[in-house]
Parts: structure tokens; C-alpha cells; sequence
């Protein structure tokens, strides 16, 4: 059966917040009484994450899947992959609630006017090397596929599965930062978007990237959006549309 939305949330060394993050959003889409599948996929992480994830296993709502370790885009793509076939809407969020399950309900409330709605991050604190790449990625998708997105990369973002299909089935499993190209092929199509303002917490668990594999990774990321710009067929959508609201 079709849900109205499937929650992706990548998870990589999250033991110390994992459960207290997944009950937060499972109460969310429980009290906003949204039809909806969590696909939590732990990516070969090296503490006890497995083990809190498995005491959530007794949740029908809640798919883990554990698997070796690949990248956090990679894994991201594997769950969109999984949930644009279940489900009308795509949310992806990340593990370590940096952003909050609280203003989801202000993207929800407004999904039908648009066609991706995404989480812009406020009172966010960089080093001056993430403050680099994210301005690199920024202008990037600005150039190459127009305005549209504010926080390109922002792991806060609500999609509706019929558009975000048509993009991931043309971008590689490798990719690096899969969002940064899906937020430019939504800007690219100049179909309706919505930025909202979301607070952004310092990170309290886990560990981040260190700096020298940051810049690593952004400078493939950066060749890896150059050479892939994904087209959207916007008869397809309509179509897609048309058949899920005949259906409903």
C-alpha cells in the first residue's frame, strides 16, 4: 500500500542519539496522522548503532536496514530509491538532529503548492573550510542549473516522489552529494519550491568530517555535479499526477 510519505534517514555512528532522534519523528508523523514509513539505513557504522536500532524493530513503521558501509550519498540514494516507489512524498533528514523534527509540520502543511519544499539552514556555525564549500556548492548549482534552492545540500527536504524519481534514476550510486545535484535539477526545471527557515543546532553527538576529507570530498562533488545534470520529463509528472488523484 502507497504511504503518504516515506522519512529516509542515513545513520553512520549515531549510538548515543539514534533512538531519541527516530521517537521524535515517529510522534511527529503520529500526531500529524500522516500514513508514513521510516527507512532508517545504518551504514556500516562501528559502535553500538546496530544494536539501538534493533530495539525499534517491534516499530511496523520503521524499516532498518543494515548494510556495509558506502558514503553517506550513496546511502541516501539507496533510500530514495526505496521510497519513491512506497510513498507520495520523500523526506530525507539526517541522524544527528542538528535539525529538529519541530518545523516539520510548517513543510508539510504547505506540500500541495509545491513540489519540493526545503529546510534553509539558520544560526548554522562553520569552520571556514565547510563556510567554502558550502558557498562553492551554492554558486555552482546557481550557475549551472539556476536559482531556486537556497541551501542546496541542506539534509531537510520534503519531495514529491513523482518528481524526485524521474531525477535519481539518472543519477550514479557513487555520487557523493546526491542532493546537491537533485536540488539543482528541481531549480533546472523551475517547477514550485519552497525555502523555509529552519534553526540549525551544533551537532552534540557523533563526530564530523575532518577538514582535509572534507575538501577532498567537495572538490568530487564538485566534478560529479559538472557532469551530471539530470532533465525532468514534466509531462511524465503530470501524468503521474493525474493517475494517483483518479486513484485516491
Amino acid at each position: 500500500m502507497e504511504v503518504d510519505l516515506a522519512l529516509v534517514m542515513p545513520v553512520y555512528n549515531e549510538e548515543d542519539c539514534i533512538v531519541a532522534v527516530m521517537r521524535e519523528w515517529t510522534t511527529m508523523l503520529s500526531r500529524l496522522g500522516i500514513r508514513y514509513q521510516m527507512i532508517v539505513l545504518n551504514d556500516g557504522s562501528k559502535d553500538r548503532t546496530a544494536a539501538r536500532l534493533a530495539e525499534c524493530s517491534g516499530d511496523s513503521h520503521v524499516q532498518v536496514i543494515d548494510k556495509g558501509n558506502a558514503g553517506h550519498g550513496p546511502t541516501v540514494l539507496q533510500g530514495y530509491r526505496l521510497a519513491v516507489d512506497r510513498a507520495i512524498w520523500a523526506f530525507q533528514c539526517d541522524s544527528d538532529n542538528e535539525m529538529p523534527a519541530d518545523h516539520f509540520p510548517e513543510l508539510w502543511a504547505r506540500r500541495e503548492h509545491y513540489d519540493a519544499l526545503f529546510g534553509t539552514r539558520t544560526d548554522r556555525v562553520q569552520t571556514l573550510p565547510r563556510k567554502i564549500v558550502s558557498a562553492a556548492s551554492r554558486i555552482t548549482v546557481r550557475i549551472l542549473f539556476g536559482p531556486g534552492v537556497v541551501d542546496v545540500n541542506t539534509p531537510y527536504r520534503l519531495m514529491r516522489c513523482s518528481v524526485l524519481k524521474q531525477i535519481i534514476e539518472q543519477i550514479p550510486e557513487d555520487t557523493f552529494a546526491p542532493n546537491v545535484i537533485i536540488s539543482g535539477a528541481f531549480a533546472k526545471a523551475a517547477v514550485p519550491i519552497w525555502n523555509h527557515p529552519v534553526p540549525h543546532q551544533p551537532r552534540r553527538t557523533g563526530v564530523s568530517m575532518m577538514q582535509w576529507k572534507l575538501c577532498k570530498s567537495a572538490a568530487k562533488s564538485f566534478w560529479q555535479t559538472l557532469s551530471c545534470r539530470p532533465r525532468l520529463d514534466l509531462r511524465r509528472i503530470e501524468r503521474a499526477t493525474a493517475v494517483r488523484r483518479s486513484a485516491a
